[in-house]
């Protein structure tokens, strides 16, 4: 009798302990303020499935003179080497703040630090696929208290240096973003070089890669240069007295990493420098008219050769149906669900199942003039973001069945 009742306090003690428990764990909702030393944030229902077609944004606040330290202790989103779908973005700052990172997947990046006592956090996700969300935990940290758990940050000394983390001991860590804002005194300049430099090679950069702006936020008519693979940059000179550097890995590949070092000049050693770009495209790609031109696009609208002559000189070579097309400018922004590739290049294909699609930019939208419903033969350059760019001076036709034959046969075709 004795046992039974010692049995029955034992399962009450244990009831109320887990009891307890669950009423300890935070409950995760849509967002939210957030001013604390300490503290963590989740996505909506976390653990459990978020919900679609969400955007939820989290404001944190730290005490004035520390910076906010964000760790993710968890992480799954919806899967996509661009984070094009589900994704978490995380700020500096409220409003206007400098990007920190864009992730999505199952890894986790490396813990993220703010230039002040502020930070945003913004999760969106799409009608499909999602996942069980995340969790993070965010700190008030001194401003220069980075060690080895993170990179980044503000630098102000007179000179000093930046590297990707774990080096020199190990490669980098996929699903990393750092991002360095280096000011000096206003009558004077920046001078950067880096040491060694080894991120994931690409032809347009799409992947691991440093971006390297004139000023304090990410705008690109201030950007100086996209930079990644073996060799490093030419030496920067700023324009002005700050330059923001962010450096970005995906979560696939990853390599040795860089090292580079700055120190502030008088603003009277500036020289011309050339400008600075990405490597060279492969020698089967042209160079890129990422811009509407309306002197490009008052030309007659006549195209001139044939699939064969067009094909080597183009980077992708697809045939598909157009299903949106919107205009922008006097561009065309169009999504084709493709029905067959010939010739992939260095376009970014989006599936869902079975369903393929890309993302096409028609320069001038009346040439060539295209309607939504309608199959056709594209033949094109891409950019730095994978979408397909299509001129007046590039191939496309509507699709017809007798043009089947040729392309199956430019397909075995060795440019």
């Amino acid at each position: 009798m004795r046992s039974i009742i010692f049995c029955i306090l034992c399962l009450l003690l244990l009831f109320t302990w887990v009891h307890a428990q669950y009423q300890r764990r935070p409950i995760f909702t849509c967002g939210g303020n957030f001013t604390a030393d300490s503290g963590f944030i989740g996505s909506e229902g976390y653990p459990g499935v978020y919900p679609p077609n969400t955007k939820c944004v989290w404001k944190i606040t730290v005490p004035e003179g520390k910076v906010v330290s964000l760790s993710f202790q968890f992480i799954d989103l919806e899967s996509d080497s661009l984070c094009r779908y589900d994704h978490v973005d995380v700020y500096s700052g409220h409003v206007n703040g400098q990007r920190l990172g864009r992730f999505c997947g199952t890894i986790r990046p490396g813990a993220l630090v703010s230039s002040g006592n502020k930070m945003l956090v913004q999760m969106v996700s799409d009608a499909n696929t999602a996942g069980s969300g995340f969790m993070a935990s965010f700190s008030a940290a001194l401003p220069n208290e980075r060690g080895d758990r993170y990179c980044g940050g503000r630098l102000d000394k007179p000179s000093g240096s930046l590297k990707t983390p774990n080096w020199p001991e190990k490669d980098y860590p996929a699903g990393v973003t750092c991002s360095w804002h280096i000011v000096a005194p206003r009558n004077q300049i920046i001078e950067l070089k880096f040491e060694k430099f080894d991120l994931e090679r690409d032809n347009y950069c799409r992947y691991d890669h440093v971006l390297i702006f004139n000023g304090e936020e990410v705008d690109d008519a201030r950007r100086i240069g996209k930079f990644c693979g073996d060799s490093p940059p030419a030496p920067i000179l700023s324009d002005g007295n700050q330059l923001l550097i962010q450096f970005f890995s995906d979560l696939s590949l990853t390599a040795d990493g860089f090292i580079g070092h700055y120190k502030f000049r008088p603003k009277k050693f500036k020289t011309t420098v050339a400008p600075l770009t990405v490597s060279t495209p492969a020698a089967t790609t042209q160079a890129i008219v990422l811009n509407y031109s309306a002197a490009l696009c008052q030309k007659k609208c006549k195209r001139s050769g044939t699939l064969e002559s067009h094909y080597c000189i183009s980077n992708f070579v697809i045939t598909g149906t157009v299903i949106t097309t919107v205009a922008r400018g006097g561009s065309a922004y169009v999504t084709v669900s493709i029905i067959n590739m010939y010739k992939e290049g260095t376009l970014a294909i989006q599936q869902a199942g079975k369903t393929m699609s890309a993302k096409i930019v028609i320069l001038c939208k009346k040439c060539p003039f295209i309607r939504r419903g309608l199959n056709y033969i594209i033949m094109g350059l891409t950019d730095e973001e994978g979408r397909g760019i299509v001129g007046p001076q590039n191939f496309m036709l509507a699709f017809k069945a007798k043009n089947q034959r040729i392309l199956t046969a430019l397909k075995n075709l060795r440019c």
